[in-house]
C-alpha cells in the first residue's frame, strides 16, 4: 500500500467506505477520516508525493480523478463533478492544478 507507514489501514478503509457512492466525496471529510488532516507538514508532503503520480510537482485533473485509487486500487474514480469541486477547492492560484503548498492548505484547513 502506497500509504504504509503514513496512514493506518483502518483509517483508509473507513474513509473510502464513507465515499463509495458517486458524488459523495468531500475532501475535508475524507482528509479528516483518513487521518491526514492532523498530520505534520512533512507527512502531508509525503502524501502529496504519492498522489503526484507523474512526479510533475503538481496534482493535475487526471490525478485528482484517480485520487481514491492511491489509497486502494479497488477504489472508484471520482466523478467529473467531484473532480472539478476538488480542483477548485485546492487550486488557489488558478493554474488548473494543485501544487504542494496548495495541497497542504487543502488538507489542513
Amino acid at each position: 500500500m502506497a500509504f504504509a507507514g503514513i496512514l493506518s489501514d483502518s483509517d483508509i478503509t473507513a474513509a473510502l467506505a464513507a465515499c463509495q457512492a458517486a458524488d459523495s466525496f468531500k475532501h475535508k471529510e475524507f482528509f479528516a477520516k483518513v487521518g491526514l488532516a492532523g498530520k505534520s507538514a512533512e507527512v502531508v508532503k509525503q502524501a502529496f508525493a504519492v498522489i503526484d503520480q507523474d512526479k510533475s510537482g503538481y496534482i493535475e485533473e487526471e490525478e485528482l480523478k484517480l485520487f481514491l485509487q492511491n489509497f486502494s486500487a479497488s477504489a472508484r474514480a471520482l466523478t467529473d463533478k467531484e473532480t472539478q469541486a476538488f480542483l477548485q477547492a485546492g487550486d488557489t492560484d488558478g493554474d488548473g492544478k494543485i501544487g504542494v503548498e496548495e495541497f497542504s492548505v487543502l488538507v489542513q484547513h
